[in-house]
């Protein structure tokens, strides 16, 4: 079976501040489908776990993905961190509680359901789809920014 390709992006203007998320989906078909949103008042960690949660719940049946992000924040909280979050009530190493828990636990049921494989880029290199996604963050933004003028 072939693989869906994800790739995700978010931004802030502003930490906190006007934030926006982006992703683009290749399906093995070829098929692209490219999504995005903006929030008045977010950060870009909020921003960054948005979009990889947005991205993925769009794909409604069990699929194995590989979902490219340019977020250490994103990809080492999911791949790293997580089990022992949950394992200790949603508290970290330090027994502080969880930043961002809620969007923390919602990617955690989505990934239960997918096969993801996680794979970080460096941003702004020029890596086309990951460009692309930072493009529709910055979309978003722009067009939120339009819209409370």
């Amino acid at each position: 079976m072939d693989k869906i390709v994800i790739a995700t992006d978010g931004a802030c203007k502003g930490n906190p501040g006007i934030g926006g998320w982006g992703a683009v989906i290749i399906f093995p078909n070829g098929e692209k489908q490219e999504l995005c949103d903006a929030s008045e008042y977010t950060t870009n960690n909020i921003m960054e776990l948005s979009a990889a949660i947005n991205a993925l719940e769009y794909i409604t049946e069990k699929s194995d993905i590989d979902l490219i992000t340019d977020s250490t924040y994103l990809k080492n909280g999911i791949t790293l961190w997580i089990e022992n979050w949950e394992k200790n009530g949603w508290r970290t190493s330090s027994k502080s509680p969880v930043k961002n828990c809620d969007l923390w636990k919602r990617l955690t049921n989505i990934v239960r359901f997918h096969n993801v494989n996680w794979i970080w880029q460096k941003a702004h290199i020029g890596h086309e789809l990951n460009e692309r996604a930072d493009e529709l963050a910055n979309i978003a933004i722009k067009a939120l920014k339009e819209q409370k003028k």
